[in-house]
């Protein structure tokens, strides 16, 4: 099995690249650009793999993207590649529009011109995954879960551009007859997560006794997953996945952002305790433009037609992953100099046009 995955250096996509070569044996193509997100120390233990090649270009370059699918010549592409961070796409909305919505209109229509070239049992069995996210969905109250049929109502920039890429995929499947499938997916947390998202941010922030910044007042809710039960999921719906369809992929772990903050004060006093409780960092700041209140995932589709579940329960999944960031300063100090853990997004200054 050959498989073309965009964004393979970034949080989500180097769990997929990191579970398709070493758990899988596929051969695998990482077409990354390399932004601040994006670092190869994430795929260290793939490192010389023969089954794993690197290539650093924009999936919004559509020459380079077309040349790597005529030499790779891939079975299966998983998309992922995005500009992901919601405070940035507050303050600086064209580059997720560029990379969200001109990245994945690029790949589908190389992919598609690649697909056309393929007969037999290779077209037939040809995948496109749409790797996207549950907050396209926008914003929960304090019942209900998201289905593959809740209709889309997007806050922010970032989930706007995403909405606008699902619409894209889903079209191309119409349309064109691709085979395409589409995955929207709760938050992610875990192993080599860029330190300006709240989990990571909290812990390394905790560690050196800075502040702990929590919007509004910590009760916007989230459905945490476990990051590499998302890369098992990602591959089981390439695999097995009715094409033109939908799977949510949600941990079924609602936490108050509060209560996770608390939670990760609590392991970083039992393992690395100093001469007060680490909730005492924590800081209330205002709250973010358009910040939803609540996600939950309905992941049934995908539990009962493809067989998959979450493997981490959350409180066994932040210690796994609070011990991994105490272990491996190694791979998230050198990102803490070019970000050093300040507020992002709160206001519109500095906003490119």
């Amino acid at each position: 099995m050959r498989v073309l995955v965009t964004g393979g250096a970034g949080f989500i996509g180097s769990a997929v690249v990191r579970h398709l070569v070493l758990d899988k044996r596929y051969e695998v193509l990482n077409i990354d650009k390399l932004t601040y997100a994006g670092t190869l120390s994430s795929l260290k233990a793939i490192d010389g793999n023969s089954g794993y090649r690197f290539l650093q270009a924009d999936i919004c370059d559509g020459r380079s993207v077309s040349e790597a699918f005529e030499n790779f010549r891939p079975d299966r592409v998983m998309h992922l590649a995005a500009e992901s961070h919601v405070d940035r796409s507050i303050t600086g909305a064209r580059e997720f529009v560029e990379t969200n919505v001109i990245g994945t209109f690029t790949m589908l229509e190389c992919a598609r011109a690649y697909w056309q070239t393929l007969s037999g049992a290779a077209r037939d069995a040809f995948r496109f995954l749409h790797v996207s996210t549950d907050e396209v969905y926008g914003s929960l109250d304090d019942h209900g879960l998201f289905s593959e049929t809740t209709p889309y109502d997007p806050s922010s920039p970032y989930s706007a551009s995403k909405a606008a890429s699902d619409h894209l995929a889903k079209a191309w499947a119409r349309t064109y007859g691709m085979p395409v499938v589409v995955s929207n997916c709760s938050n992610n947390y875990g192993p080599y997560h860029f330190p300006e998202k709240l989990i990571p941010l909290v812990i390394v922030n905790a560690l050196h006794g800075n502040p702990l910044p929590v919007y509004g007042s910590g009760d916007n809710i989230r459905d945490w997953l476990y990051v590499e039960d998302h890369a098992r999921a990602l591959d089981i719906i390439a695999e097995r996945g009715r094409i033109g369809e939908t799977y949510n992929v949600g941990g079924r772990n609602e936490r108050r952002n509060i209560d996770v903050v608390r939670s990760i004060c609590g392991l970083m006093d039992h393992l690395r305790p100093v001469n007060r409780p680490h909730e005492s960092l924590i800081r209330y700041v205002t709250d973010r433009p358009g910040h939803d209140a609540r996600y939950a995932i309905d992941a049934t589709k995908l539990e009962t037609e493809l067989g998959w579940k979450a493997s981490h329960d959350f409180d066994a999944g932040i210690e796994k992953t609070v011990r991994w960031y105490l272990d491996n300063e190694w791979w998230w100090a050198p990102l803490r100099k070019g970000y050093a853990g300040e507020r992002l997004g709160l206001t519109l200054a500095g906003a490119t046009p």
